[in-house]
């Protein structure tokens, strides 16, 4: 059993699932893997997503050490999101498990395919 923040967690792997759990974590860490967004921008590339479940999933990721905000002194005020390192090498696995995804749905369709042909 591991304990962090007082939460209770089977493993480290529970854990790290943990903090990518949901619809839209996992897909915000892929789309900052190259560079950084303003806010609207980011919200574009996440076609459903709201303004404030957008700002609710930007701060969590902010809070575990994946993004950071970066405030530009300027008029008007520029803000940026992007990865910081430890959201960099999270975005690494995203990234493998993406490609699995891939090749899952290719060769589930191929033998759902192959099943209904058999019917």
């Amino acid at each position: 059993m591991l304990v962090i923040n007082n939460q209770n967690y089977i493993c480290s792997l529970d854990y790290a699932v943990s903090l990518i759990k949901g619809k839209w974590k996992a897909v915000i860490i892929c789309h900052l893997n190259d560079q950084s967004y303003r806010f609207l921008e980011l919200q574009r590339k996440l076609p459903g997503i709201s303004e404030k479940v957008l700002t609710e999933k930007l701060r969590e990721l902010e809070n575990d050490g994946l993004v950071e905000r970066v405030s530009y002194p300027e008029i008007p005020p520029r803000v940026e999101y992007r990865l910081t390192p430890l959201g960099l090498s999270l975005f690494k696995v995203l990234d493998a498990l993406q490609i699995w995804g891939e090749d899952y749905i290719a060769q589930t369709k191929k033998l759902h395919k192959h099943t209904n042909q058999e019917r």
